[in-house]
């Protein structure tokens, strides 16, 4: 055999060997082939789900889109409507988020009742929470993470997924109540004690597990005692003794409590329990962990409290109306009586009805010379006023030529 054979012979066989991990390759990652017995659209369902799962995200989709135009009364069409929004939830990112949470309410729209619209409703909110800046910043974010919490668990309150949902709420809500301590802070330290009040209160209603709600309640008092209102400042610091057993603020509203004559309350054992785990769980943060905090782009959630979930919006802060002094007997009331034209031209006073001793209105008590005294002003200034509407005069003007003229008079 020349040479010439055996490079024949030899070239074959080794793009056979050359091609074979190749081939073996592609079948690894090509799909089951179609059966006649098989359904086209759970094909296409599972071959999309495989796509989401290698992060092929724009191939997925279109795959899931192409089942629901094509089989539109298939039983994998909600499914194929959640596997999008699940897929835009994985991908991540401000678009993605904000489409995730846009299909994920087209889905609760179109499927209320199927099995997965509770969950659908969690990652709505949890679209909002993995969008959540910091407490300092834009709160557009938490608030519609904190109203799609809140909206599951009025819709779903049996749902298995309901302690999830009451964790992210609480750091939520952590958030929320930062935001706002750090502004009544301020408030407090101008001495606008009236908006700090305003924000203390919207704190200690609506955010009753937020770590610094005992600062909040004190200061909410102390707000109010300055605002001269001890009632509702003793209320406050005996709502600090009874929520916040382990404040530090405790000694303080007692010492304030006894000051304003009022019971100190004592809390419940579950609340004293409660204060007690809450304390065991707070971490301890050290230097490096507060400069990371503050280097951070999330917000700090950490220090969140256990506790009920408020889902009521804060109580609306109270109006006083201003009240007028009552009347004092002995002191006289002045009524007004309506006067015709003719008394008016006449010139003679209007004497007082039968009306004005009537029960329920007061004589002076020196009519006697007050009223004979008072008799010719008012005649004399009716019969003015009688005069000026009979024959009414064009009013002087004064100006600089009258002045003029009474300097050249007298040349």
């Amino acid at each position: 055999m020349n040479l010439k054979d055996f490079l024949f012979k030899l070239i074959p066989t080794l793009l056979a060997m050359l091609t074979l991990p190749g081939c073996v390759l592609m079948h690894r990652h090509t799909d089951e082939p179609f059966t006649p017995g098989s359904q086209p659209d759970k094909v296409l369902y599972e071959k999309a789900i495989r796509e989401i799962e290698r992060s092929r995200f724009d191939v997925g989709r279109l795959t899931l889109q192409t089942l629901i135009n094509t089989y539109p009364d298939s039983e994998y069409l909600s499914k194929a409507k959640l596997g999008i929004a699940d897929s835009y939830y994985a991908e991540g990112g401000i678009s993605g988020l904000t489409q995730a949470e846009a299909e994920y309410k087209d889905f609760i729209t179109f499927f209320p009742t199927a099995p997965e619209a509770p969950e659908a409703q969690f990652r709505a909110g949890m679209a909002h929470y993995r969008m959540m800046a910091k407490a300092d910043r834009d709160r557009t974010e938490t608030k519609l993470a904190e109203l799609e919490l809140k909206e599951f668990l009025l819709k779903y309150p049996d749902s298995p997924v309901m302690p999830r949902v009451k964790a992210r709420l609480r750091q939520v809500q952590e958030v929320l109540g930062q935001g706002d301590y750090r502004i009544a802070q301020f408030y407090y330290q101008k001495r606008a004690y009236l908006a700090a009040r305003s924000r203390f209160q919207e704190i200690a209603e609506s955010y009753p597990n937020y770590s610094e709600a005992d600062g909040a309640l004190w200061y909410l008092g102390q707000s109010l005692e300055r605002l001269r209102k001890s009632r509702d400042a003793a209320t406050s610091y005996a709502r600090l003794l009874t929520e916040h057993p382990l404040s530090p603020f405790v000694n303080d509203a007692k010492q304030r409590l006894t000051a304003l004559h009022q019971p100190i309350p004592k809390p419940t054992r579950a609340i004293m329990a409660r204060a007690q785990a809450d304390a065991l769980q707070r971490p301890e943060k050290g230097l490096l962990q507060k400069v990371g905090g503050f280097l951070a782009s999330s917000p700090d959630t950490s220090a969140t409290r256990h506790g009920p979930v408020r889902l009521g919006a804060a109580k609306p802060p109270e109006v006083e109306v201003a009240k007028g002094p009552e009347p004092t007997p002995g002191v006289s009331t002045v009524v007004a009586q309506p006067v015709g034209d003719a008394a008016l031209k006449s010139g003679t006073p209007v004497e007082p009805s039968s009306t004005a001793s009537s029960p329920g209105t007061a004589t002076p008590a020196n009519s006697g010379n007050d009223a004979s005294a008072a008799k010719p002003e008012s005649s004399a200034q009716a019969s003015k006023e009688a005069d000026k509407g009979s024959n009414p005069q064009p009013p002087k003007k004064k100006g600089k030529r009258s002045l003029f003229k009474k300097i050249i008079k007298p040349f």
